[in-house]
């Protein structure tokens, strides 16, 4: 319960949100302010949330020269599983397209895209230092919050003070998320309210044709992909090694919905698995961190309902592209920022120039997924480290 918490408290509100549309629908436009408030809160904290978080791991950030060509090698297969993730998911909602009956409700349609160009060129960065603190500039800000870091890194003993007020920042924006999702039951429970009265119904049916698509991807990424990266890693014989110890970690993961509460388990698997602890003790806790295929999985997911929702698809490679590079950072966000998920959903929002309306919808699926991305999350370190074993010839 104590892990599961936040989950069951969100659902409760949820289920109590759908009721009141159902049976009380005159009564949603008095409760729908509360889900107004919820999301205006979010969308105030999360800029400087995000500009803190950002900036202090970078302008922290310690690297000795003896873990350079581990960590280069750590970076690559970080980076390809997580966009292998993307891709599978991608390709599997091109001959599989979202249809929604519920995009015929009160969600507007975007307006007229610019060009691939133009739209990069704003993604990218803003013509005015105050446009940063906008949603609408999500990505932009943190390239800002990147080299703010860096130069606060490079500035040495004379940015020590800068460095500290980044911590200092980074610490108390984490408590006013915390504050903010105390909210977040009642506010996406008013929304779903909203949502009932709106669209109707067939949002139960339309969510759990979602979630059941979502689950099987998960499902069949976790044993499919981690079977072949095992392989790769040490032949048809590290195969039934790896799943031999990967089930503790797995339970765990499940059981206590968090990434960074399995790095135990999956450091005694590591050891089990012939991985040598100058990899593990730097491989799994990063990943803990930053390597996320369930979180990328649950990002294109989301990025598909939410332009599904706005009557559009991911149907340009200019869309794929932009879908895979949100689910990256995203990957990344999730485990440097408190409920990270929900600063990517934003992200997914401000990308794509989509209305706020879809938003609660996305944050709603993604609640749903999670149990099913933290298995993928942490699951997936061991193998990667097992990859890092293989790729620097160390035995």
């Amino acid at each position: 319960m104590k892990n599961y918490a936040g989950i069951v408290f969100l659902l409760c509100g949820i289920a109590a949100g759908s009721l009141l549309g159902l049976y009380f629908p005159l009564y949603v436009p008095y409760v729908k302010p509360v889900g107004d408030i919820f999301l205006n809160l979010l969308f105030t904290a999360v800029i400087p949330l995000v500009f803190f978080a950002v900036a202090s791991v970078i302008a922290n950030l310690r690297v000795s020269k003896e873990t350079g060509r581990l960590i280069t090698t750590m970076t690559v297969v970080f980076t390809g599983t997580v966009l292998l993730a993307g891709l599978i998911t991608l390709l599997y909602f091109q001959f599989f397209p979202i249809t929604l009956s519920l995009t015929t409700g009160d969600i507007p349609a975007t307006g007229k895209q610019p060009d691939a160009g133009e739209q990069i060129v704003q993604m990218l960065t803003v013509t005015d230092f105050h446009e940063l603190f906008s949603r609408k500039s999500m990505l932009a800000l943190m390239i800002v919050s990147f080299l703010v870091g860096a130069a606060a890194r490079r500035a040495g003993s004379g940015g020590e003070a800068f460095r500290a007020f980044l911590v200092s920042g980074n610490l108390v924006m984490r408590n006013v998320i915390h504050y903010i999702m105390l909210l977040a039951p009642a506010g996406l429970g008013a929304y779903f309210a909203w949502q009932i009265v709106a669209i109707g119904p067939q949002l139960a049916g339309a969510y759990t044709q979602i979630l059941l698509v979502s689950h099987w991807i998960s499902f069949a990424y976790y044993v499919i992909a981690f079977s072949v990266y095992a392989w790769i890693a040490g032949g048809v014989k590290n195969i039934a090694f790896y799943w031999k110890y990967n089930i503790t970690p797995s339970v765990t993961a499940l059981a206590t919905c968090s990434s960074i509460a399995t790095i135990p388990a999956n450091m005694e698997a590591a050891g089990k698995m012939g991985i040598p602890s100058r990899i593990a003790d730097i491989v799994i806790p990063l990943g803990a961190s930053l390597h996320k295929e369930g979180s990328v999985i649950a990002a294109v997911v989301k990025v598909a309902v939410a332009l599904a929702l706005a009557h559009h698809s991911i149907h340009t490679w200019h869309d794929a592209s932009l879908a895979l590079l949100i689910a990256i950072l995203v990957s990344v966000i999730e485990g440097g920022i408190p409920n990270g998920g929900y600063v990517g959903q934003l992200l997914i929002v401000s990308a794509y120039h989509l209305p706020a309306e879809v938003l609660p919808s996305i944050m709603i699926i993604g609640t749903l997924l999670d149990p099913a991305a933290t298995l993928l999350n942490a699951t997936g370190d061991t193998v990667a480290a097992m990859l890092v074993r293989r790729f620097t010839g160390r035995e």
